[in-house]
């Protein structure tokens, strides 16, 4: 059977018809983190929303506006202000006379323990964020947009970054780096959040999908599965972090490595903010100890070893 991730290879620029009324256009910035680039979607036909616009490029901009051609732009939605997702919302709303729409800016959406971690001087990683995001209107959960044979719930599902937002359109979920087929979201404080993230796929688990449309990666066919995939991988990670603090402590870099034993050496500082955000989460449930102040280099322990 084939990988429909590893099959997917889509030409960046070009729109792609995924459905009657959606097109995906594939963002020029390919990483280890990007997987093949940013997927930007349009739904609509003479009157459109753009869903994450991507990063910062003129090609893609270009692109954009070649494939919305002499159609009313209703909005531009933002999942979230990471580099690879927001920055290219300004330009195109310019362009387009059509409004920014997101759950708030780049801070928005953070739980108080993240809030105060970001105080402490902590910044985030991976994609990096895009400190300069404002919207010009901001969507609350459960906030709706409708044009033209279209409408969108938006819903606010932090973990992977405080303001994520997923836009719902009838069965089908534009899932953001949320869910996504390719590979499993980085979570890495102070935006990403491992409770808040669990508390989001519960969310999603509420509902019956159709497809996922993901901000990277092909489609997912397979959304519960999916989904359920994604909580029991965090709910196991946890589990190696515990028994790995059974042993000896350690900080989160110590005990990555003791964990993503197969990773490639490129990918393990983004594979310790995870394991810091699982940390982090453990030693509220005090379920884990640690020294000094909570950081990424504090050292912990098992919560009976300490």
């Amino acid at each position: 059977m084939q990988d429909p991730q590893a099959e997917f290879n889509p030409v960046p620029g070009e729109a792609d018809w995924l459905a009657p009324g959606l097109r995906r256009i594939l963002a020029p910035n390919p990483s280890p983190m990007t997987f093949r680039g940013t997927n930007s979607y349009i739904l609509g036909e003479d009157e459109v929303a753009v869903i994450d616009p991507g990063p910062d490029s003129a090609e893609h901009l270009d692109a954009l506006l070649a494939a919305i051609g002499g159609a009313r732009v209703a909005a531009v939605l933002v999942t979230h202000a990471h580099l690879d997702h927001s920055p290219l919302a300004r330009a195109l709303a310019q362009a387009t006379g059509a409004p920014v729409c997101a759950f708030g800016d780049a801070l928005e959406g953070r739980s108080p323990i993240m809030q105060r971690l970001a105080a402490s001087g902590l910044a985030g990683g991976g994609e990096g964020v895009d400190a300069a995001f404002a919207p010009d209107e901001v969507l609350a959960d459960g906030a709706t947009l409708s044009g033209d044979c279209w409408a969108l719930e938006a819903l606010h599902t932090p973990g992977h970054f405080g303001n994520h937002l997923c836009f719902a359109w009838d069965d089908t979920l534009f899932s953001g780096d949320l869910v996504m087929g390719w590979a499993t979201s980085l979570v890495s404080p102070p935006d990403g959040d491992i409770a808040a993230f669990l508390s989001s796929l519960d969310k999603l688990t509420a509902r019956d999908w159709s497809v996922l449309h993901p901000g990277h990666g092909a489609p997912v066919h397979t959304p519960s599965e999916r989904i359920g995939f994604l909580a029991n991988h965090r709910r196991a990670r946890e589990g190696q972090i515990l028994d790995a603090l059974a042993h000896c402590g350690g900080n989160a870099a110590s005990i990555a490595a003791r964990i993503y034993t197969e990773l490639s050496p490129a990918l393990l500082p983004a594979a310790t903010r995870n394991v810091f955000a699982h940390l982090v989460d453990l030693s509220l449930r005090q379920q884990v100890t640690f020294a000094g102040e909570l950081s990424e280099n504090a050292y912990f322990y098992g919560a009976t070893a300490a």
